[in-house]
């Protein structure tokens, strides 16, 4: 099973977790799609969106001495939208209803978010092994 399989995998299994979630997607730092769970083709614009958004949480936490980035949380009129560090490489961002248990989204995102990021990371050593 490939690294991208996998963390659709995990996509499909945090949206079986929380059924308000509308959207899952997981994405390099760098702004290209990994994999995704979601039901529009928008995939592509919110993993560029979250790259910028993940550089101004970086020198946001970093300016004000809050350390390394961890998550942000976004709230809409139409619900959520949550970015969280996965691994050094990817990021994991979630789309929610606004009925949404914040708590809750929290606490499996955070789970989700460093499944993910040993996925990715892992992929990423072992290309580079020689």
């Amino acid at each position: 099973m490939t690294a991208e399989a996998e963390v659709l995998g995990e996509l499909r299994r945090l949206r079986a977790r929380l059924p308000q979630l509308t959207g899952a997607l997981a994405a390099s730092v760098d702004g290209l799609v990994l994999a995704h769970d979601t039901v529009d083709g928008a995939a592509e614009s919110v993993a560029a969106l979250t790259a910028a958004a993940l550089g101004v949480g970086r020198r946001l936490t970093d300016s004000t001495g809050q350390g390394a980035f961890r998550e942000m949380l976004v709230r809409g009129e139409g619900g959520y939208v949550a970015t969280y560090a996965a691994g050094g490489s990817a990021v994991l961002t979630l789309l929610a209803e606004p009925r949404t248990n914040v708590g809750r989204l929290h606490l499996e995102a955070r789970r989700s978010s460093a499944r993910i990021g040993d996925l990715v990371d892992g992929a990423l050593d072992r290309r580079d092994t020689p």
